[in-house]
């Protein structure tokens, strides 16, 4: 049996956790970090990076197929493409390997020790790895747990066969001619979506009244007519009650009673649940939210000298969070003065067309008391969207009415994704309406239509 001694240990290398530990090292901490996979966690090998490269495959063969099909304004022909799916996947499989490997480069570079092998908490200050080569112990002054989250498995739908995860969705080698997606949540449109432009027939299933209910309904709209347009049968309010007696189809209960909904695969994805217990953690006196490790503004746990980080702390479960508190910590751990104080987190949902948002919506400001003024500017009048033939959707500004504060934006429209810094930075920044407006925005782009949304609020949008 082997023992290491450090300062500071990560259990978890995702995005959190090797964003920490590669911060420590740069600080000249002594840092382990632990990790049962591949570097790079749920985010890199199984979620955002491959789900993102499934989807822009999908974008391509879709467009690429309705320019054989003659619908394609530009006059561009091509012939009838085709899909060959393993081969997609081993492009995207392709893609995580570079990443993991350059995660693996960095800690390297920063002298982290990386240690591979599932961890267990002996204490606080004391875990047992199952290595290749053997058990290790590790003691460290100061731990971060970084274990991350899974897929939440439904009871009446298990895992296994035709009922996948998104793990297994972003592993197939053949298409599903007909997919049930339970789910209509930001995982479940964008795997949804990609497959219903790869050819397969797909339908969603959600229990509440409108698919994306974190959105509000405005930014809802654009993706639910892209939706319907391209096929995908949608069922709100409806649950899944599990499979038919013959396996193949699955048994769901909405507003026209039971029936019957024929499936050669089903992906479950109604969210994901941190993992908060097992390695030991059950055993350690860990106060908690609910399922999630209850942190304070600096990521420090019940127990001193235990921080913990990303999707195992709680919502919202984003890459782009856990990283920002891996490297908070890091600092901490080093002697600087840090605190969590963000004015906002931004989200995004890589639907057709994408979703952003930072801050506040309109109804959230109001319901902090909030007067606020609004302003939204449609891409159907942006020279750019023209352009790109894509004028679904709009940008929209909340601002207060007192001050001209901006306390949200939010856009719907095709690549919006790429507004999302400016918007959060906008917000960190304590910009007012006057500020956005009188920044000149590049012609013709679409992140003028953030520009026009700034006047429009004001009462005088040049351009609607």
């Amino acid at each position: 049996m082997k023992e290491i001694s450090c300062k500071l240990l990560v259990i978890g290398a995702g995005p959190g956790g090797y964003a920490c530990a590669i911060r420590a090292g740069q600080l000249g901490i002594d840092t382990v970090i632990v990790e049962a996979a591949k570097p790079g966690g749920t985010c890199l090998t199984i979620g955002c990076i491959p789900s993102k490269a499934l989807i822009h495959a999908a974008e391509v063969f879709d467009a690429t197929r309705q320019m054989a099909g003659g619908r394609n304004a530009m006059g561009i022909r091509v012939d009838q493409p085709s899909i060959d799916l393993a081969g997609t996947m081993a492009w995207k499989d392709g893609i995580v390997g570079r990443l993991t490997s350059g995660v693996s480069g960095l800690l390297q570079k920063a002298r982290v020790k990386i240690v591979s092998g599932r961890a267990r908490f002996r204490d606080g200050k004391t875990v047992e790895v199952e290595t290749e080569t053997g058990q290790q112990i590790v003691r460290a002054e100061t731990v971060v747990i970084a274990t991350g989250s899974d897929p939440v498995e439904l009871a009446a739908l298990p895992f296994g066969g035709q009922v996948i995860s998104s793990t297994e969705a972003l592993s197939l080698r053949q298409m599903p001619k007909r997919l049930i997606v339970v789910g209509g949540g930001y995982i479940g449109l964008e795997l949804g979506t990609a497959f219903a432009k790869l050819g397969s027939e797909v339908t969603v299933v959600e229990a509440t009244a409108q698919v994306l209910p974190i959105y509000d309904a405005d930014l809802v709209k654009p993706v639910t007519r892209r939706l319907t347009e391209r096929g995908i049968k949608i069922f709100t309010n409806t649950k899944a009650i599990g499979l038919s007696e013959k396996g193949d189809a699955i048994v769901v209960e909405g507003p026209e009673g039971q029936q019957e909904l024929p499936a050669d695969q089903i992906l479950v994805a109604v969210g994901r649940r941190p993992r908060s217990v097992g390695s030991g953690l059950e055993d350690l006196d860990l106060d908690r939210s609910g399922p999630y490790l209850r942190i304070d503004d600096r990521c420090r746990t019940s127990m001193r000298g235990i921080y913990a980080i990303g999707d195992v702390t709680g919502e919202p479960m984003l890459a782009h969070r856990a990283i920002a508190q891996g490297e908070m910590v890091a600092e901490i751990v080093a002697g600087k003065k840090r605190a969590w104080d963000k004015r906002c987190i931004p989200s995004i949902c890589f639907t057709d067309p994408e979703i952003v948002s930072a801050g506040l919506s309109p109804s959230e400001a109001r319901a902090q008391g909030y007067d606020v003024k609004v302003g939204q500017f449609p891409f159907t009048a942006n020279g750019r969207a023209m352009t790109m033939q894509d004028e679904d959707g709009f940008v929209r500004v909340v601002a207060r009415a007192d001050t001209n504060l901006v306390l949200g934006l939010q856009a719907v429209g095709s690549g919006v994704s790429e507004l999302s810094a400016a918007f959060s930075m906008a917000i960190e920044m304590g910009t007012r309406l006057e500020d956005i407006a009188g920044t000149i925005h590049v012609h013709p782009t679409r992140s003028e239509a953030l520009q026009e949304a700034a006047l429009k609020a004001m009462g005088h949008a040049l351009h609607i």
